[in-house]
């Protein structure tokens, strides 16, 4: 339920005082999700939040015993060669990393932890892996393929991306913004900007 986001788990950052003082790690934000009533009961209904991933992660270092970044590196990025992806700002020169805005906020939040950084090539080459089944063991796939679809629609403050395998054109396209508004205005016009290069990428 948390991997489909029908837990009913509140987005933290839809906590009311979450703009007046941003998490600064994984405990802020979970202390402002325990501080918020849930969105649904189980199961009843889909509403997209940050929290799951967080708890995933937490669920992830629990059963192996050590971060859940180090198992992501051992069982995705080698495997797949993907030297353009990580864990965390701290592994990155800031210098490289695209600026990051909200609307009406005028900080740059290029300097925020949110989850993993990767460049457009490195999350292509994770999606068709996915699609093609190579990244799985035995049985796997199968197993991922009843609860999740091998794509990524998504945003944190500052960032939204899509990007989707086209199986029909044997192709993944990726769009990152730098620029978000949880309004919603934003996110349809990316989707908009997002089927008009596949459409004309199948032309």
């Amino acid at each position: 339920m948390m991997v489909q986001h029908r837990s009913g788990i509140p987005n933290y950052i839809d906590h009311p005082n979450f703009w007046e003082s941003p998490s600064q790690n994984s405990e802020e934000a979970l202390a402002y999700a325990v501080d918020m009533h849930a969105s649904f009961g189980p199961d009843e209904d889909y509403g997209y939040s940050n929290t799951n991933y967080l708890l995933l992660r937490e669920l992830i270092k629990k059963v192996v015993g050590y971060s859940d970044h180090q198992y992501i590196k051992e069982e995705i990025l080698t495997t797949l060669g993907l030297k353009n992806t990580f864990g965390s700002l701290s592994e990155v020169n800031i210098d490289n990393v695209m600026s990051g805005y909200y609307v009406g906020y005028e900080e740059d939040l290029k300097t925020e932890e949110n989850g993993m950084l990767a460049t457009a090539e490195d999350v292509g080459i994770f999606l068709r892996a996915l699609n093609d089944g190579s990244l799985f063991d035995e049985g796997e796939q199968e197993i991922y393929s009843s609860i999740y679809v091998y794509e990524h629609t998504g945003l944190v403050v500052g960032y939204q991306s899509i990007a989707k395998y086209h199986k029909d054109i044997d192709t993944v396209v990726i769009q990152f913004l730098n620029t978000t508004n949880f309004d919603g205005h934003n996110w349809n016009l990316s989707e908009v900007f997002y089927s008009r290069i596949v459409n004309i990428l199948r032309r």
